[in-house]
């Protein structure tokens, strides 16, 4: 296991890169501590995959360097660098038998069969692949056989990090949550280094300890699940994270108070304190679970004026859904007598109202 930092790393697979959109990562410093784990989530093409590849060595970056505890291993081969990587499709050994494949990463660094053994019954034990040792690969589903190729990923206690690409595409949807928790249990069990690849917010929130969102070759923000659904520093992730995500609306701050789709909203001391003499796009973001609903006639300065498009019964709560000028603002809701109307108010809960100045958070 090792402690991985990087170290004003980019990446551009265009030679002579001039602009940002010409970088595949742009400019980042990160570490990342010995046992972790960690999560890059973020949508198709903002740069996961080729993050993970530096990481392992398949991509030598444009910039920067890739320290393993310390040690520069920026020009490793990646098989100098003592790493596993799962894949999003089984990599595995149709041939061989479930044991001979968890064992081979081991035999071929010269382990003792009876090691070998002790270490796969182990691994697969947790995989809940032990009853299949015997048989063939080939003869496997496709799930089995992914479930395969996480256990050779992490049969071995020494590597400095196991590397998950989107490992769970292929998984059968019951099963995909079963091996998520799986993994996490794994983990705090053996201490990897695990850094796991995806889009799906719920594989990343789950799994990881600290989740790293990307956006367009861009980590705009790494922390924890609480912290990125609270307090997302960045109006993509804000978006991106929570279903449905956050509500966005652009205003324009007034004597001290915010202007949203023609009407004045009060603002806390501290956002009046970060917004005053602003210059720039101004967002405000609430999120559906702090949106409430009162009647039209209750009027106030912390209220807008909505009209109510839609009200979907979810089971434990009400999604509705509201007109704010020319946007669209989604509420969870405990009970819906306040939205029997078309008019309703709506209220933002001010702790929870958060406001960003160019896509970035200042209260």
């Amino acid at each position: 296991m090792a402690r991985i930092e990087l170290v004003d790393l980019a990446h551009a697979y265009k030679p002579n890169p001039s602009a940002p959109t010409d970088y595949a990562l742009r400019p980042m410093s990160m570490s990342w501590q010995d046992g972790g784990a960690y999560a890059l989530l973020g949508p198709s093409g903002c740069g996961k995959t080729t993050l993970l590849n530096i990481i392992s060595g398949l991509v030598k970056p444009s910039h920067g360097k890739v320290l393993f505890d310390g040690k520069d291993v920026t020009q490793l081969p990646t098989e100098a660098r003592n790493i596993a990587q799962v894949f999003q499709f089984p990599v595995i050994y149709d041939t061989m038998t479930v044991h001979d494949n968890l064992a081979f990463p081991l035999r071929n660094r010269g382990w003792k069969e009876a090691e070998v053994k002790k270490r796969v019954q182990q691994v697969a034990q947790m995989l809940e692949l032990s009853s299949d040792l015997k048989m063939r690969a080939s003869g496997l589903s496709v799930d089995a056989k992914q479930k395969i190729s996480l256990g050779r990923g992490l049969v071995r206690p020494d590597v400095a990090a196991v590397l998950f690409d989107e490992p769970l595409t292929v998984i059968d949807p019951h099963l995909k949550w079963l091996l998520r928790r799986k993994l996490k249990e794994i983990h705090h069990e053996l201490k990897l280094s695990l850094i796991y690849v995806t889009h799906d917010q719920v594989e990343a929130l789950t799994f990881a300890d600290q989740v790293v969102v990307m956006t367009q070759g861009e980590v705009v923000q790494t922390g924890s699940a609480q912290a990125l659904f609270e307090a997302p520093e960045h109006t993509f992730v804000g978006y991106f994270i929570g279903n449905p995500g956050m509500n966005l609306l652009e205003c324009t701050v007034e004597d001290g108070q915010a202007r949203v789709a023609g009407q004045l909203l009060a603002l806390s001391e501290a956002a009046r304190a970060a917004l005053c003499g602003a210059q720039g796009k101004i967002t405000l973001g609430v999120r559906p679970e702090f949106v409430e609903c009162a009647s039209a006639g209750q009027a106030g300065d912390d209220t807008l004026a909505a009209t109510v498009l839609a009200v979907r019964n979810m089971g434990t709560h009400y999604l509705a859904e509201f007109q704010l000028g020319g946007a669209t603002v989604a509420a969870k809701l405990r009970a819906i007598a306040a939205v029997a109307g078309d008019g309703v108010r709506l209220r933002f809960a001010r702790e929870r109202t958060l406001y960003y100045l160019n896509d970035k958070r200042v209260a």
